[in-house]
């Protein structure tokens, strides 16, 4: 099999020895190239996906490379490499130091799975390519058999800007088919992995990658159901606007989007049975990604229609290729009785509301529900200290929290984390969104009492490339 980075393994080829400004120049020429076929590109996307060429397409590109532009950013900025320098010190605490010096590496070459939700911003061009990349790291994609022919058109732009930047051949390609991308990652030469999809195919992969006579880094994004608490007092100020704003939020893109809200936890007597039905009614039918999805989200709802307790508060409908959203609704009591189905993401436009009748009943529900990659929370300013008891249950079950906001949208910044404790993910301490994801494709390195002529850049005493540093402990 030809991986990325076999014919860049010659002396001075692989992308680890371009300089971050070099790397910088690679991803704005591939998002340039991208947005050059922005046409070409959102048509295909539209024709193997069903989805809306404008504005969700056209947004998503867009997203896809404007996150390939802000990684370039990263380079030339420089704290990436995590540079820290202690020279030697013979009255050191400790008993005499010697010369240490710390920077971070590429990890090797990285195999990207895509996603079938994001056809642009988690595919062949996606934030794993680009952390990848910027990295340092060969990256080899496989493609989503949910849109194999924008898969080749991207990889094939992404290619060809690449070599026209300068770019050393062989750091990425695109490959197909799930027992090319099981070979793949059981290849020695892949280093680090990462995966956007289902629990069961992104634990399947985990446990491949773990089970290699050397594992590797395995950073998969699974499932999430994402819980909205509602407070007695934002319920009481805006409690039809929260219900519309609910609506929007679960059923945007069909509910096909990872950090769609699935639990709606409300006061008990909330009073907002029509204004929910009213909002979710408004919804027209909406084409799910592929056959596939469709009957995985069909079999969800029929499974929740069986489960004692929970009532169809809305009824949505559809057998393809256009499905109107399914609004359920069910007691704390019931919620804590069920073991498993009213807990578990259902991808598709449906969600679950849970009445509460006090703080703590809302607490033991937050407490037995799967961590996730968001929780929110709808409340107001004067609910400070009925709400501060809640935040250690929901810092322990999400990677992002919300106030006064709704889950689904995930800009791409300096702060954001996209992450969370299994079944999020698979690796709780990283993101696979915003800046710091590049971390997830470096490993770091310690230099003790090398001479200055043979240490990386980052690390050599005249900081060519002027990084911020910590030097002996002072930034």
């Amino acid at each position: 099999m030809h991986l990325p980075g076999a014919r860049a393994g010659a002396p001075g080829a692989p992308p680890a020895a371009a300089t971050p400004a070099e790397r910088a120049a690679w991803l704005v020429a591939v998002a340039d190239a991208l947005d050059a076929n922005a046409d070409e590109l959102t048509a295909l996307a539209n024709t193997e996906t069903h989805l809306p060429v404008a504005p969700r397409l056209q947004g998503e590109l867009k997203r896809t490379t404007f996150q390939l532009r802000l990684f370039g950013e990263v380079l030339h900025d420089g704290e990436f490499l995590g540079a820290t320098v202690d020279h030697a010190d013979p009255a050191w605490p400790m008993g005499p130091r010697p010369d240490i010096r710390r920077s971070h590496t590429p990890i090797g070459p990285v195999l990207v799975f895509a996603a079938s939700n994001f056809p642009f911003a988690f595919s062949v061009a996606g934030g794993d390519t680009a952390s990848g990349l910027a990295a340092g790291c060969p990256i080899i994609v496989k493609a989503h058999s949910g849109h194999p022919e924008l898969s080749a058109r991207t990889g094939q732009i992404v290619k060809e800007a690449l070599a026209a930047a300068g770019a050393p051949a062989g750091i990425f390609d695109v490959v197909y088919g799930q027992p090319v991308g099981v070979a793949a990652l059981n290849d020695p030469r892949i280093q680090a992995s990462s995966f956007t999809g289902s629990v069961p195919g992104g634990r399947a992969l985990f446990d491949i990658a773990s089970a290699r006579p050397r594992p590797i880094p395995f950073y998969g994004e699974l499932g999430s159901v994402n819980p909205v608490v509602v407070t007695p007092a934002a319920l009481a100020e805006r409690g039809e606007a929260i219900a519309k704003g609910y609506a929007g939020s679960f059923t945007l893109g069909a509910g096909q989007f990872c950090t769609k809200p699935g639990l709606l936890f409300l006061p008990e007597g909330h009073g907002l049975e029509d204004t929910l039905r009213e909002a979710v009614a408004g919804i027209a039918g909406q084409a799910m990604l592929n056959d596939r999805i469709a009957a995985g989200y069909s079999e969800g709802v029929d499974k929740l229609r069986g489960v004692s307790g929970v009532e169809v508060l809305a009824e949505g409908g559809g057998q393809g290729p256009e499905f109107t959203p399914t609004l359920f609704a069910t007691t704390a009591k019931s919620f804590l009785a069920d073991a498993d189905t009213v807990r578990e993401e259902c991808f598709g436009p449906a969600s679950l509301i849970v009445t509460y009748t006090d703080q703590a009943e809302l607490i033991s529900l937050l407490d037995v529900i799967e961590p996730g990659l968001t929780a929110t929370i709808q409340g107001e300013e004067s609910d400070a200290d009925w709400v501060r008891p809640l935040l250690p249950s929901l810092t322990k079950i999400a990677g992002r929290l919300l106030w006064n906001d709704w889950p689904t949208g995930v800009t791409v910044s300096w702060a954001q984390q996209h992450g969370g404790p299994y079944p999020a993910t698979t690796a709780p301490t990283s993101t696979s969104v915003g800046t710091a994801a590049i971390t997830r494709f470096q490993r770091p390195i310690a230099w003790q009492s090398f001479p200055d002529a043979l240490l990386p850049e980052a690390l050599q005493e005249a900081n060519p490339w002027q990084l911020p540093r910590r030097t002996d402990g002072r930034r």
